[in-house]
């Protein structure tokens, strides 16, 4: 469903992104690990097609992002870092708002939501604005709106940031139960959460990646694992 070919995003003199190559089929959850500013959320918003590349191509569903973006948009669900939503309104009109903008109406728009609902677990909040709610239920109604069209794809970018662990449990079970049927690709700094939810994991590390496959094939702990192939240079030396 995602084709990343040798994809790079520079910003003046430095490449954010240097020549990453991967793919997530149908039923895969792939956790994009890495330290901060190594490439992750620039890459994730190349696949959306929020970034245009320096040079190399993603597909999306068959779709080049930057030759097709409307068919290849219409089947990702994204869900950015430091998700932004409309402080005013309550939950239930922020899911209706993006579900219309999905071009979803009527009977429809009103499953759409309830799904939603109920996936991210919001019943509680519906009718509150959302100004009022807390990081975690803030980030669940973004999360929310990622899925109101029941895409294809999902790119999640610290999906379960501020949640505390009842809701980091919930949600990571619900990664793991959408990764049965769509392509889902999400970057997280907690390790746990590979063994948690992703049938593969891609490390990354100033801008290329250093190391890719099951949690197993990766090798234990993985924290270790992890540190020993992302330090910074000055400490490998």
């Amino acid at each position: 469903m995602i084709r990343i070919e040798n994809l790079v995003k520079a910003f003046g003199a430095k490449r954010a992104v240097d020549g990453v190559s991967f793919t997530v089929g149908r039923g895969e959850v792939v956790g994009f690990l890495g330290p901060n500013g190594s490439g992750k959320s620039t890459t994730m918003r190349m696949i959306t097609g929020y970034y245009a590349p320096s040079s190399g191509r993603v597909s999306v569903g068959g779709h080049d992002v930057v030759e097709a973006p409307l068919e290849a948009k219409r089947l990702i669900g994204y869900l950015p870092e430091n998700a932004a939503a409309y402080p005013d309104m309550t939950v239930r009109g922020f899911l209706e708002f993006a579900a219309a903008m999905r071009g979803l109406a009527g009977a429809a728009k009103r499953k759409a939501v309830a799904r939603a609902v109920e996936r991210c677990f919001l019943d509680s909040v519906l009718h509150q604005s959302i100004d009022t709610l807390s990081k975690g239920y803030r980030h669940r109604t973004c999360l929310a709106q990622a899925l109101i069209h029941d895409p294809e794809v999902l790119v999640l970018d610290e999906p379960t940031d501020g949640l505390d662990p009842n809701q980091k449990h919930e949600i990571r079970n619900l990664i793991r139960e959408l990764g049965k049927s769509k392509a889902v690709v999400f970057s997280t700094h907690i390790l746990e959460e590979v063994d948690a939810a992703c049938t593969r994991a891609i490390i990354i590390d100033r801008g290329r990646i250093v190391a890719q496959g099951t949690p197993d094939e990766l090798g234990r702990p993985l924290d270790e694992v992890f540190r020993r192939i992302t330090l910074p240079d000055t400490v490998k030396q």
